[in-house]
C-alpha cells in the first residue's frame, strides 16, 4: 500500500520533468504528471498547444484529481511522486486537500525561468510562471502542519545531482537508489498527452543535464517580471535543502 505520496511543486522550465523521470525509474514508485493541468486549461481557456487534448485526456473534475491524489499509487506501489505546477491550482481548489500530502518545492531562478518560458510563451505574465502562488503555498503548508517543507533549488540540483537525491531520499525515510541518476531515453505511458508539445528534451536525455549559466536576453518587460518574481523565490530559496 502506498505511504509516501510526494506533491512536487514547480512552475514551467525547470526540471520538474527530469525529476518525475528520476523517481518513475525507483521500481517502488508510480507518478502522476501535472494532474490539475485538464481543469486549469478549461477554466483558464489559455491557448496552450493542446489544449483540448489535454482536457479531454484529464477532465476537467478537480476534486476527483485531488481525491485521487490521496488514494493508492497504481500498482499499490509504496510511492507515489506526483508532479504538480503551481499555476494550476485556481482559486475555487482551495487548498485543503493538499494536507495529507507531502509538499515539496521545486524553484529555479527567475530570470532564467523568465529567459526559457518566454521563447514559447512571448506574452507571459507573472501569474504564468508560478512563483506567486509557490511563496503563497509554501507559507500556507509551513502554518498548517508546523513543519518546514522540502525546497529543491534547481542550480544546486544540477551541480550535485547524487548528492541531492541522497539528501531528498533521506528526507523522505526512504533508500537511496542508483537508478534514480540515469533512466532510458524515450517517451513513458505515464507522460502527459501534450509531451509531444513539451518534452523533446526530456524525451532525448538519459540524466540530469549538466548546469551551465547561459547568457540571458530579456526584454525590458521580461526583466521587470524577473524582478517582480525575485521576492517570491528568495521566501523559498533561504529554506533550500542542501546537501
Amino acid at each position: 500500500m502506498t505511504r509516501l505520496r510526494i506533491a512536487m511543486w514547480s512552475g514551467p522550465r525547470n526540471i520538474s520533468t527530469a525529476m518525475m523521470r528520476s523517481f518513475e525509474n525507483r521500481p517502488d514508485t508510480e507518478v502522476w504528471d501535472e494532474p490539475m493541468y485538464g481543469p486549469y486549461l478549461h477554466r483558464t481557456g489559455i491557448a496552450h498547444p493542446g489544449a483540448a487534448e489535454v482536457i479531454a485526456d484529464q477532465g476537467t473534475d478537480w476534486q476527483a484529481i485531488a481525491q485521487r491524489c490521496h488514494g493508492n499509487a497504481p500498482n499499490n506501489s509504496t510511492v507515489f511522486y506526483q508532479k504538480h505546477m503551481t499555476m494550476h491550482l485556481l482559486p475555487e481548489m482551495g487548498w485543503d486537500w493538499l494536507r495529507g500530502l507531502t509538499n515539496c518545492f521545486l524553484i529555479r531562478q527567475p530570470d532564467q525561468v523568465t529567459a526559457s518560458y518566454s521563447k514559447v510563451r512571448p506574452d507571459l505574465t507573472l501569474e504564468d510562471l508560478g512563483f506567486r502562488q509557490q511563496a503563497e503555498l509554501f507559507d500556507y503548508i509551513i502554518k498548517t502542519t508546523s513543519t518546514l517543507p522540502m525546497v529543491i533549488d534547481s542550480k544546486d540540483f544540477l551541480l550535485n545531482p547524487e548528492g541531492m537525491l541522497c539528501a531528498m531520499c533521506q528526507q523522505f525515510d526512504i533508500p537511496y537508489r542508483s537508478e534514480m541518476i540515469s533512466w532510458p531515453a524515450g517517451k513513458r505511458d505515464s507522460d502527459g498527452v501534450w509531451g509531444k508539445y513539451w518534452y523533446d528534451t526530456v524525451w532525448a536525455s538519459t540524466s540530469f543535464a549538466e548546469y551551465q549559466d547561459k547568457p540571458l536576453n530579456l526584454s525590458a518587460a521580461q526583466s521587470a517580471i524577473a524582478e517582480e518574481a525575485e521576492p517570491f523565490y528568495q521566501v523559498l530559496y533561504q529554506h533550500r535543502l542542501q546537501p
